[in-house]
């Protein structure tokens, strides 16, 4: 047993003082240092730096680790260019990505606080390296395929990575997942068999949805870049689903809907009335010109969102302090103050529910996962605890999963 007191401590969106956690792998129990001391005798005490703030560890519900080679192969500035570039280059992005590379970006994670990430792989290149990384790694096994031609072959590729993954051993905390790339990319038959499987198997499943002005008017209309891309590529100039009719397929299983920067205010209250969450990625829909998540919507029609870094293909860190600092600014519009603790509770206790994890707040019962920030004076407000902690992070100070110190 260890007990470990800190200055402030993140719980129920506010930052309590004078407390203290007791902890194996679980929390044990939290309250003042002397009654812990007392009922634990013979605890480990970690007393931490002045001025820190003890939050629970930050989650990425959405990284891809297979694309961590890219520095500057892939273009930027707008979502078809981009996405042709990928295309162009991807071949020897993922030749050049190696396992070496892939744990350093996991290390980068690890050191801004993130105690577990949603990995969304293609291939399933990146399962060792997620095996072997001590955070816990929810592994969406993603499915793609909008031939009728090949469904099956895909659907059968897809079911091998599933296996391979629940294969892992229970010690490399992977938990398997289903992921669907998007409504123009997966063809209905096989995108209602994978909500099945997740469904049946209780596993947490995602999906890209609206990233692009192009999706929307593909989906649509059948028009705009996407057509001369699916004409190009695919010798099709009709779109294999409607907005409406993928929105569907999800009716019955909660799912985490990535992106959604061109959803109307219309499909937003349809996720919220079915119980979905999403996942808003600022960086990256603003270095693919995107546009910008309407957070204000989602506040008011309580539907829950997660900040996640997206990959390397499409920014330039996988650290969660980078990534806040980027929502402050891209959403200039909203109180800075509230903001700051809204995006906290995203990476925390919103993004646990998300992907099913028994983490996010500092419960009795939840898992020991804890990042410790270290302030550069004491506070004056306590009520700006948040705001000082994203402005003036760059590294945890220090990180436990499953109570066992990592960083």
């Amino acid at each position: 047993m260890k007990i470990i007191i800190a200055d402030y401590i993140y719980r129920d969106g506010k930052f309590a003082e004078n407390l203290a956690i007791a902890f194996g792998t679980h929390i044990e129990a939290v309250d003042l240092p002397e009654k812990l001391l007392k009922k634990y005798p013979d605890a480990k005490l970690i007393r931490t730096k002045p001025y820190t703030v003890l939050f629970p560890g930050f989650i990425n519900t959405h990284v891809h680790l297979e694309f961590s080679a890219n520095k500057t192969s892939l273009k930027y500035g707008t979502f078809m260019p981009w996405l042709d570039s990928v295309i162009e280059h991807r071949d020897d992005l993922m030749k050049d990505c190696s396992n070496e590379i892939m744990q350093n970006e996991c290390q980068e994670m690890l050191r801004s606080g993130i105690t577990a990430f949603g990995a969304i792989s293609s291939f399933g290149t990146e399962l060792q390296v997620c095996e072997e990384s001590p955070q816990r790694v929810v592994f969406f096994n993603e499915l793609i395929g909008s031939n009728a031609q090949y469904a099956d072959m895909l659907y059968g590729d897809f079911l091998e990575r599933i296996k391979a993954s629940q294969s892992c051993d229970a010690d490399s905390l992977i938990t398997p997942a289903v992921a669907i790339h998007s409504p123009y990319s997966v063809h209905p038959v096989i995108l209602q068999k994978a909500v099945s499987l997740a469904k049946q198997n209780k596993m947490p499943l995602t999906t890209h949805f609206l990233e692009s002005q192009a999706e929307r008017e593909w989906l649509e209309k059948a028009e705009g870049d996407f057509k001369t891309f699916f004409e190009k590529f695919f010798n099709t100039s009709t779109p294999v689903t409607t907005i409406r009719e993928f929105m569907h397929a999800f009716d019955t299983y909660p799912t985490h809907f990535v992106h959604c920067v061109q959803a109307n205010d219309e499909e937003l209250a349809y996720l919220a009335q079915k119980g979905h969450t999403v996942a808003h990625c600022p960086r990256s829909n603003r270095y693919l010109g995107c546009g910008r998540l309407a957070i204000e919507k989602l506040r008011a029609l309580e539907l829950p969102y997660s900040v996640a870094t997206d990959g390397l293909s499409s920014n330039d860190s996988l650290n969660i302090f980078d990534e806040f600092r980027a929502a402050i600014m891209l959403h200039h519009q909203a109180p800075v103050q509230e903001l700051s603790l809204r995006l906290i509770k995203a990476a925390t206790e919103d993004a646990a529910k998300a992907l099913g994890l028994n983490s996010g707040t500092l419960e009795v019962g939840k898992n020991a996962d804890f990042a410790l920030v270290t302030l550069p004076e004491l506070p004056k407000r306590p009520e700006e605890i948040a705001l000082w902690s994203i402005l003036y992070t760059r590294q945890a100070d220090a990180v436990y999963i499953e109570g066992e110190q990592y960083v």
